[in-house]
């Protein structure tokens, strides 16, 4: 799984923002069905000419959709959307609906998975709660979890559990949505020669995460790429470790404690 990924949430021009994203050398595509475009993350990776081994694309599948039988035909569905025989990454979209449904949820993933329709099997929005409903059950636990993650928003519990247990942990909302005029992020900033969003990006791949910038503007979208020719020192992780809010912080849904 590459390192950095690019997000399509809201993006109302998805197709050409994902071939300007290829252009800028992101190879991971996170995508959801509730975001309506996995068809156009499709088509773009086919005029692309990349080969399918070359980009890991991720998509989800939403609350409405769980179930076993559901599920199952909600892999066919996005398959048929994205135009392709497997997707590399597949996450249950968020908690709710209950324990059974997600449970009858995450089996029909694992039996995907055996069929070869998903490579990897992960969760979203998933609290420490839910990650031991999947052990308990005894059922393997995910790749990866995808989660709200920003200094504002560090989710420590959730990303110590899955650290301790070899889960891969992906940021989504890593810019906090556009929310970057804290000062401990613009003297970053100006202290290495950045903008706050590559501070912001680089905290997030300093701490183990993986990032899922999203951007429309293609300035954008090569900028959060400049990440891997610097790196924060001790004294800017430790500014960023005081900013967390904890569940305060989250500018998202955020539905980690979901019954």
């Amino acid at each position: 799984m590459p390192l950095l990924g690019f997000g399509v949430y809201q993006n109302y021009n998805t197709h050409d923002s994902v071939l300007e994203a290829f252009k800028a050398g992101y190879r991971h595509i996170d995508s959801a069905q509730a975001y309506r475009n996995e068809a156009h993350v499709g088509s773009a990776f086919r005029e692309s000419g990349l080969k399918r081994e070359e980009v890991f694309i991720t998509t989800k599948c939403i609350s409405k959709t769980h179930g076993y039988e559901s599920t199952l035909r909600t892999v066919d569905l996005s398959l048929e959307r994205f135009g392709m025989d497997y997707v590399d990454l597949y996450l249950i979209h968020d908690p709710y609906k209950g324990k059974v449904l997600r449970l009858e949820t995450y089996r029909a993933l694992l039996d995907a998975q055996k069929s070869g329709k998903i490579r990897t099997v992960g969760v979203s929005n998933f609290g420490v709660k839910h990650l031991e409903e999947l052990r308990s059950a005894g059922l393997p636990l995910p790749s990866v979890n995808q989660i709200e993650l920003h200094p504002f928003c560090q989710q420590r519990p959730i990303v110590t559990y899955c650290r301790e247990h070899g889960i891969v942990t992906q940021a989504y909302s890593p810019l906090i949505r556009g929310k970057m005029d804290d000062t401990v992020f613009t003297e970053v900033a100006v202290k290495h020669g950045r903008d706050p969003a590559q501070i912001l990006l680089r905290w997030s791949l300093q701490k183990g995460f993986v990032p899922l910038p999203k951007s429309a503007t293609a300035a954008r979208i090569h900028s959060n790429t400049k990440l891997f020719d610097f790196s924060l020192d001790t004294e800017d992780m430790c500014r960023f470790e005081d900013l967390d809010q904890g569940k305060e912080g989250a500018v998202t849904w955020n539905p980690v404690d979901a019954d």
